[in-house]
Parts: C-alpha cells; structure tokens; sequence
C-alpha cells in the first residue's frame, strides 16, 4: 500500500487533523532496547517529519482550539512522559540539529529526588535474572493492570511483595537507566526556547485509583513543585497512564479549573478542530522503527484503519 501511494493519499486527507505524537524513553546509538527509541531512529523520524509536516508547540495546537479557529494544516507535536534523564542526553541534541519544539511532561517527585516512579520499578523487577511470577513477558501487561487499580499505598506495598518474592529489594535511587532529569538539565533544555516542561502530577497515580480530592492536590503540588525548581510557569498537563478508565470526568475538568490551557492522554488517535483540548489523543512513536511503520501512524493511515475496524464493529 505504501509503494502504490496510499499513505501519501492518507496524509492528504488528514492534513487538517494535527497529531501529537507520545515518547517516554530514549536509548543511544545501535541500542536495542524495545522500551527505548534510540538516536537512529529518533534522527529517522524527524527526518520525516521534516520532509512532511510542520512541528509546532503543543500549546500552539491549544490555543487554536481554544480560539474556535480551524487548525491549521500538517502540525506535529511532540510529546514525552515522565522526566526521564535519557530524554535530556538523547532526544535533546537532535531536537536543537533540527530546531523543532517539544513538551516534556515530569513527575514533580521523580525530579526531586523525592521517590521514582512505581512503574520503573515494576519493568526494573520484571529485568530480575529471576523475575517475580506475576512480571514475566508474557504476564507484565496484566500486572500493570491490575496495580493500576489499586489505591498508591497498596500497588506499593503490592510492588514490595513481588520484590521479595524476587528475592531483591527495590534501591533509593532509580538505576541509571531510570535516572531523572535535574532541575538545571531541565532549565537548560527550557531556555533553548525548544522544550516546554508540563506537569505529569506529584507522584504519578493512576487518577481513578485516588479520590477528586487527591488528584486536586496532585494538580496543584506538582505545578507549584515544577515552577519553583523552574523559575517559570506550567500550563499542560498529562495524565499518568492516560488510558479510558485512568481518570474520570470530574478530574478532566479539574485541570481546567486548575488554570492548565491543555492536557494529553495516551489514547491513540488524531486532533481535530472539534477536539476536546483537555483530553487531546497521542500517537505513541517509541517502537516504530522501521520506514513503514513510522509512515503509516504519521501520515494517518493507522489512523483510518482504526476508524474503519471501529465502525465494522458497532455494525455487528
């Protein structure tokens, strides 16, 4: 379909939808990581970008739906979870070769040092020569779903248990491949006029696990705890895990009551001029490596493809 023109018709078609595109870990390169896009493929997929589209800020994208006004045609933007360090040392140095703007969503406790994220945690114990049960390959998608509906103190006692079934416990500090961004690496990739830095709350709960009352303090906290250590506002948010059933519609409208212009989710699809800028669709890029994968979700035709098996289904 690719060598007879269809993704090329695709992203005519598309071309007045924006994508944002979703990012969480980098690797360097001829790594192979499968939960990290190394330098290679993060150079293949901009050269693309740059070839087809327009990559724009998120709140640029915002603002135009705010306003009422159509978006306009071929805007990319990029998006990465969590505040990872190997954001800073890989991603960073081809966004300033290419000069294209991201928003880079952090966990407030994550950069200070205060605790890592749960679920680092999780993938560091199913990396185990001896992995917990419950974390083995073909099992881990169902552990993450379960702890995702636990309340934070349980699905961290829950993690505590699967480790000393391991027979390992869970270190202070993440290993270096979960490592954190600092304050003064993430005020560096701010002042280049390139990245924005959002919030991903405090401590990365799953908001439907914890009351309306917890999530407002998991707004609020780690926008405060952001712009302290950043010396400048925090307007867009990102849901942890950010999946149907993650969050409820009480807390989607609390970011707005929280003064944020946006927030993203990880549901896979495409922004409109209709789109709801509190629960703006991704398109996760980390594993697409190969040219025919990275072309068929950017130039849209995964995306019609999901639209036609969707409407299939509710005929049935």
């Amino acid at each position: 379909m690719r060598s007879c023109g269809v993704f090329s018709l695709a992203r005519a078609w598309s071309a007045e939808m924006a994508r944002i595109l979703m990012y969480h870990n980098f690797s360097g390169s001829g790594e192979t990581d499968p939960n990290a896009l190394n330098v290679e493929g993060i150079r293949a997929q901009f050269e693309y970008l740059r070839g087809h589209f327009r990559v724009v800020p998120l709140l640029q994208i915002a603002e135009q739906l705010a306003s009422g006004r159509e978006l306009d045609k071929k805007m990319v933007a990029l998006t990465i979870d969590d505040g990872r360090r190997n954001c800073y040392e890989f991603l960073f140095p081809l966004l300033k070769e290419f000069e294209l703007p991201a928003t880079f969503f952090v966990v407030s406790s994550f950069i200070r040092g205060e605790d890592w994220i749960w679920t680092d945690k999780v993938l560091c114990l199913s990396e185990q020569p001896k992995p917990p049960q419950e974390l083995v390959p073909d099992k881990l998608d169902n552990a993450f779903r379960l702890l995702n509906q636990l309340r934070p103190e349980e699905r961290n006692a829950r993690i505590e248990v699967m480790a000393r079934t391991a027979g390992v416990s869970i270190p202070q500090a993440p290993p270096a491949k979960y490592a954190p961004c600092s304050w003064s690496e993430l005020r560096e990739m701010a002042d280049s006029g390139l990245m924005d830095i959002g919030s991903h709350t405090a401590t990365h709960p799953i908001l439907s696990s914890v009351t309306d009352e917890e999530s407002w303090n998991e707004l609020i906290r780690s926008r405060a705890r952001i712009e302290e250590g950043m010396g400048r506002g925090v307007r867009s948010f990102c849901f942890p895990n950010g999946m149907p059933g993650d969050f409820r519609p009480s807390q989607v409208r609390q970011v707005e009551d929280a003064g944020y212009a946006c927030s993203v989710i990880a549901q896979f699809g495409m922004v409109n001029s209709g789109s709801d800028r509190y629960q703006l669709p991704r398109i996760g890029m980390a594993r697409k490596s190969s040219p025919v994968e990275v072309e068929k979700f950017l130039d849209g035709f995964a995306y019609y493809q999901q639209q036609v098996r969707s409407r299939l289904f509710h005929r049935r």
